[in-house]
């Protein structure tokens, strides 16, 4: 989408990877490792939202920054704490943010593409689309769609523009952008309101395709319970926007 009357950005060669994480030792340094290997990231932190394993010891051996929660507080302070460490470590020029998911392991080098049009001024926020995921037995994975339909509608009528992937996480923005986004919304209504948020602020957004993989739920009942989640706090999210989609998302 285009925003219009913007400056031009002025690029900026390091980047940060801020990467919330909750109880993932098992996979946190493979995807410190392969974020490292990233052109132009600069600083990896990784943000220890409330873990009971060994995720801020894996994190820090895998030569992250590790930032601590006490308790769980959920993506959005995550992302929030995340981005301040950046902020105290940056110099005279701010770096830009890129927000990874925690458990890609080795597939997070796949997220790279993200950067380029930011860096280059060319978007404000970029949107990682992901090829299709599966589960480790091979079935595919995700429900049925309507928690995408939903947030897709509601940021369509909100912006005009109708996201492939509007609950993809993996995103790349300018320190700017960030921070017009403040406060984020909580909990799993945060990738919907970044995009709503900054899509009316007339800031430039653009969905990537990237090849990475993450832990991938299914039609279970945990995987159902997730998805009942997501629902309800990208319901209030919109909600709290007045974006609630008059009619029924398309089938």
């Amino acid at each position: 989408m285009s925003g219009t009357e913007l400056p031009p950005v002025e690029p900026v060669g390091a980047v940060a990877c801020v990467i919330p994480a909750k109880d993932e030792a098992e996979r946190i340094a493979a995807t410190v490792a392969a974020v490292q290997k990233i052109a132009g990231v600069d600083l990896v932190v990784v943000v220890d939202d409330g873990s009971t394993d060994g995720t801020s010891a894996a994190a820090e051996q895998a030569g992250a920054i590790v930032v601590r929660h006490e308790r769980n507080r959920g993506k959005a302070a995550a992302m929030e704490t995340g981005a301040a460490a950046v902020a105290e470590r940056d110099g005279a020029r701010a770096r830009h943010l890129l927000f990874l998911d925690a458990d890609l392991t080795d597939s997070a080098t796949g997220a790279e593409p993200l950067i380029e049009p930011v860096v280059a001024g060319r978007a404000d926020m970029t949107i990682g689309t992901l090829p299709a995921q599966v589960r480790a037995d091979g079935s595919k994975a995700g429900g049925h769609g309507f928690v995408v339909r939903l947030a897709r509608s509601g940021i369509e009528q909100a912006t005009g523009w109708s996201p492939e992937q509007p609950l993809s996480g993996q995103r790349c923005l300018t320190r700017t952008a960030f921070e017009a986004a403040l406060p984020l919304a909580s909990g799993f209504g945060v990738e919907t309101a970044l995009s709503i948020d900054l899509g009316r602020k007339g800031f430039r957004i653009i969905e990537v395709p990237i090849e990475v993989r993450h832990r991938a739920t299914g039609t279970d009942w945990r995987g159902q319970l997730h998805r009942g989640r997501q629902f309800l706090h990208v319901r209030r999210a919109l909600a709290a926007r007045s974006a609630l989609p008059s009619r029924k998302p398309p089938q």
